[in-house]
């Protein structure tokens, strides 16, 4: 028997299905949200070459998951911001802190060479802990 029951958390996108993914899991109090790409509800990228309007974008969808699954972004406890110039941190960084000021998670930043999709300049993925979760 398992101590906390299992929720896959989707936002639509057919390619959950197709790849065997999703949006976020949570496991009682816990949520991972995966790498999180700036992609439209029409499935396009958004903020094509801009990393500042694709962050915004990205932390938008984690919101909705994260509200999805019976959360929010006060309970964010680790972003990892994936680049594929190091040095649009500075820019990704700007937004991500109008998210997380006053949450301050903690975060690494790395780079990558690429994504599968070559618009996209940023992923995001985050992890959560509700914090008013009822003791046993």
């Amino acid at each position: 028997m398992a101590l906390f029951d299992r929720e896959l958390i989707s936002n639509g996108n057919p390619m959950e299905a197709i790849v065997g993914f999703s949006r976020a899991v949570r496991v009682g109090p816990f949520i991972s949200i995966g790498g999180t790409a700036p992609v439209g509800p029409d499935g396009k990228t958004v903020g094509i070459g801009d990393v500042a309007m694709q962050t915004k974008c990205i932390l938008e969808i984690i919101k909705a998951a994260l509200e999805q699954a019976g959360s929010g972004m006060h309970d964010v406890v680790r972003t990892r911001i994936i680049l594929t110039n190091i040095d649009d941190w500075k820019s990704a960084i700007d937004v991500r802190k109008d998210y997380f000021a006053d949450v301050r998670p903690v975060d690494t930043i790395m780079a990558v060479e690429r994504f599968v999709n070559p618009e996209w300049l940023i992923e995001i993925e985050a992890d959560a802990v509700i914090a008013e979760w009822p003791s046993s």
